[in-house]
């Protein structure tokens, strides 16, 4: 009954805004996410799924995409009709430092009003754990999950490129941080307890 309860009350408060999940690789941010969005009944969006659809990414070094493809394709995904009245829970949109400031305003011009971002916390040893465990399996065996040199190069670009994007929401007020370490459930009690709590702030 009080998870039932925190739901409604997150739901009344984030109105058809959006939150957006960061998280080093194999943290968890799909399964929170798309998790998240069926208890909001809202839409699951992800960049990476985005790029990859269209062919604009590069599993095969494990590099992000470039700003150009982000805006060109990503942000237009971001103002589909199909999206109206509802809430969007994102994962990862807008890695670069400088991409923050036009995903922010491309969803509140959509009626998607950035209300809060998520930061699942785990350690590097941690992801080379998970990957160790999970490296034939985890997304179909994409390439980008299994090579121990491509996940090196992906936490580097999270290191450089997305950690001073997380530190621009921190500096707004918008960061709540979660300890991604724990069991997928124990993870998403924290996530739905910390946005409760946010949202009656």
């Amino acid at each position: 009954m009080e998870h039932f309860a925190q739901i409604t009350t997150i739901k009344q408060w984030l109105g058809t805004g959006s939150i957006n999940i960061f998280g080093i690789q194999f943290s968890g941010k799909d399964t929170v996410g798309k998790r998240l969005a069926n208890d909001l009944d809202g839409k699951f969006i992800s960049s990476g799924d985005i790029l990859r659809a269209s062919g604009e990414t590069d599993q095969k070094t494990g590099v992000l995409t470039s700003q150009e493809s982000f805006f060109n394709i990503v942000l237009p995904h971001l103002v589909k009709p199909e999206f109206s009245n509802k809430p969007l829970v994102l994962s990862t949109i807008g890695r670069w430092i400088g991409e923050e400031q036009p995903v922010m305003k491309t969803l509140s011009d959509a009626g998607h009003e950035t209300k809060i971002v998520i930061l699942l916390n785990i350690s590097e040893e941690e992801v080379l754990r998970r990957y160790e465990i999970a490296r034939d399996t985890r997304n179909g065996g994409r390439e980008d999950d299994i090579n121990k040199e491509k996940v090196e190069t992906r936490l580097k670009w999270f290191r450089d490129k997305t950690l001073p994007v997380i530190e621009v929401y921190r500096q707004m007020g918008l960061l709540i941080e979660v300890n991604g370490e724990q069991s997928r459930d124990e993870v998403y009690a924290e996530v739905i307890q910390k946005l409760y709590n946010f949202s009656r702030a």
